[in-house]
């Protein structure tokens, strides 16, 4: 028996619509995001190809539209960790 779950925030058509309106860099680093969560900005950039800033403008962009939160690495607590909200 197959089910679809759409509990993923990445399914949610709320989420989606608010994706849509944000520029390609925040929507690739979503994507990412989506596989590989929670990393730092440094592992951002080196997942994308982006350059440091470009991932930071996606960051805050994506946090500005509640798609994004950060807490302390615990490998690191200088750093911040980002995921996608749920």
């Amino acid at each position: 028996m197959s089910t679809t779950t759409t509990d993923s925030p990445k399914q949610s058509p709320d989420f989606r619509e608010r994706l849509r309106e944000l520029p390609p860099s925040a929507k690739l680093v979503a994507k990412v995001l989506e596989s590989d969560a929670p990393l730092t900005q440094g592992e951002l950039a080196e997942e994308s190809l982006l350059p440091d800033r470009t991932v930071r403008y996606a960051l805050n962009r994506l946090e500005e539209a509640d798609l994004v939160s950060s807490r302390h690495s615990f490998r690191d607590a200088r750093k911040q960790v980002y995921l996608l909200d749920d």
